[in-house]
């Protein structure tokens, strides 16, 4: 049997693939064995005593069908889960989450001019103390707040209304009995009359 690493060697130059990739016909090795440079081997690969392998298959098929059924959530029971409860899914990834999900949306109502930047603070250090468990809660919240503000406003302008009223009210009494004490007694006894 005679060598034919040389080729070989040369045949994976030429072809610009591993030695590994490289079939030499058996029943042509006394014409191959002969072939001692790249001009020979291009020659032998153009006659076909000289091929290329292809290139193995390596399917994903089985592979993106498994991932398809997970996403399903088949194949995830009790007995096929090897990390704890913790370590499959954090609870500080959650908690991430959902901070992240809150302060994003007091952002947006802070730049939309939803709520002033004392509210903003408020929620905010509320979120962080774990009063709101998700965004609709957290949207409860904020309107409830508002209204309950609007209200306390509502009240206090009212009272303020009544005040500057009584007052107004007060100061024309005073003016009119300065009035009747300037006029004098007659004018007193006039008004009884």
């Amino acid at each position: 049997m005679v060598s034919l690493k040389l080729q070989k060697r040369l045949a994976a130059s030429v072809l610009k693939c591993g030695k590994r990739k490289i079939w030499l016909d058996p029943n042509e090795v006394n014409e191959i064995s002969m072939a001692n440079s790249r001009q020979n081997i291009r020659k032998l690969v153009k006659d076909g005593f000289v091929i290329r392998k292809p290139t193995k298959i390596h399917s994903r098929a089985r592979t993106r069908k498994a991932h398809e059924a997970k996403s399903k959530g088949r194949h995830t029971g009790i007995g096929k889960r090897r990390g704890t409860r913790e370590a499959r899914l954090p609870t500080k990834l959650l908690w991430m989450r959902r901070m992240r999900v809150l302060r994003r949306l007091l952002k947006k109502y802070r730049d939309a001019k939803k709520i002033d930047k004392h509210m903003y603070h408020e929620m905010y250090q509320k979120s962080k103390g774990n009063v709101f468990k998700n965004k609709r809660v957290l949207m409860e919240a904020i309107h409830k707040a508002k209204s309950e503000r609007a209200r306390e406003k509502s009240i206090a302008d009212q009272y303020e209304a009544r005040r500057t009223k009584e007052k107004a009210a007060r100061e024309r009494k005073i003016a009119r009995r300065e009035e009747r004490l300037a006029l004098g007694p007659a004018a007193l006894e006039q008004d009884k009359k």
